[in-house]
């Protein structure tokens, strides 16, 4: 309510309209308004996942459908939309198994022209008065099967939105290992690069050591040399008493 005032303000208007709809046993209009109530609570649920995210709490499965629960009391109650639209809810709301329809009118009472036959009247109001239980039979078993048919509307969404949910969590897991799978070949590149660096320098090394050995050899040859040919020198110079 807080984050998408718009939204929310949108399944609030849509739950008058459901419930003037439902009392006006207006099918058609039900129909229309059934779907964007599927389309409705549905994005605001994965709205409210999102933001929950976001903030650094994700819900689980079990508070998803509290969400839907409570989505679906907004649009049947209206005493449940006012505390909604308040932002302010310290737990979830339960939804209704149906809309409320029209509470039930007593039928007026049939004049009686003093003219017919107190038989005649009494057959006309017996029809009548099978007719109205016929309606009414009709009109309480609309009732339960649109009751059965929300309830099992809600079981489906509450299916699609767990279905959704990890869904969403596979993704997110999917996304993961993939960026470690490209931390772990950007760490074997750089550790290639390493090791030819490494190979190349103990090959200048091995070089380096081979030329160094030869010239310590050169350097031994010349000092033996040289002192050979100074002992030969000394040796042939005239003694002194």
């Amino acid at each position: 309510m807080r984050d998408q005032p718009d939204e929310a303000q949108r399944l609030v208007h849509l739950g008058e309209m459901l419930r003037r709809a439902h009392q006006d046993l207006d099918g058609e209009q039900l129909r229309e308004l059934s779907a964007q109530q599927h389309q409705v609570t549905r994005a605001l649920a994965r709205q409210a996942g999102q933001l929950t995210a976001r903030a650094g709490q994700p819900i689980s499965d079990d508070t998803r459908q509290e969400v839907q629960a409570t989505l679906h009391a907004v649009l049947a109650d209206p005493d449940a939309a006012r505390q909604w639209v308040k932002g302010r809810l310290t737990k979830p709301l339960s939804a209704p198994a149906g809309f409320p329809t029209l509470s039930r009118q007593p039928a007026p009472p049939a004049t009686v022209r003093r003219t017919e036959p107190a038989g005649e009247v009494a057959d006309r109001d017996a029809a009548s008065a099978r007719y109205g239980r016929q309606q009414e039979e009709r009109l309480e078993q609309a009732r339960r099967q649109a009751a059965d048919a929300e309830q099992h509307l809600h079981d489906r969404e509450a299916d699609l939105a767990a279905a959704e949910e990890k869904l969403s969590r596979a993704q997110e897991e999917q996304q993961q290992a993939e960026q470690r799978v490209d931390d772990l070949a950007r760490q074997l590149k750089d550790a290639e690069s390493a090791k030819q660096r490494a190979r190349e320098a103990a090959r200048q090394a091995r070089d380096h050591t081979r030329t160094a050995d030869r010239a310590a050899r050169e350097a031994r040859r010349r000092a033996h040399d040289t002192a050979a040919h100074a002992d030969h020198l000394a040796e042939q110079m005239p003694h002194t008493s």
